[in-house]
């Protein structure tokens, strides 16, 4: 079950005409995943979306927190650039991500509102 901010995140690419791809396994041999992927995959852009951040989500717990450092860290290493953003990210800034991700335009926040 995809969490209510990975839709909006979901609604933000869709709404700006940004093709994407969830879940997409980037590791021969771990099993971790990204949460969206822009595509093409050769741009190497994955954007994790980080929920639990003020209610001791697995992200911000001990074990969880390193196990996310060391996905990330291996994504870096593999040439992947990997954008974190919280839920409130999503709804408060959506320009930042488009920027980030190379979209040149004002995003459609009436869609996201």
């Amino acid at each position: 079950m995809k969490s209510r901010a990975e839709e909006e995140m979901a609604l933000l690419l869709r709404a700006n005409g940004i093709r994407y791809q969830r879940e997409v396994r980037f590791h021969p041999t771990r099993r971790w995943r990204f949460d969206f992927v822009i595509l093409p995959l050769e741009r190497r852009i994955a954007l994790e979306v980080e929920g639990g951040l003020y209610v001791s989500g697995r992200h911000t717990r001990g074990k969880g927190f390193e196990g996310d450092l060391e996905k990330y860290n291996q994504a870096v290493l593999a040439g992947w650039r990997v954008l974190r953003y919280s839920p409130k990210q999503i709804t408060s800034a959506p320009e930042d991500i488009l920027s980030l991700i190379g979209v040149k335009k004002e995003p459609l926040l009436k869609q996201m509102k």
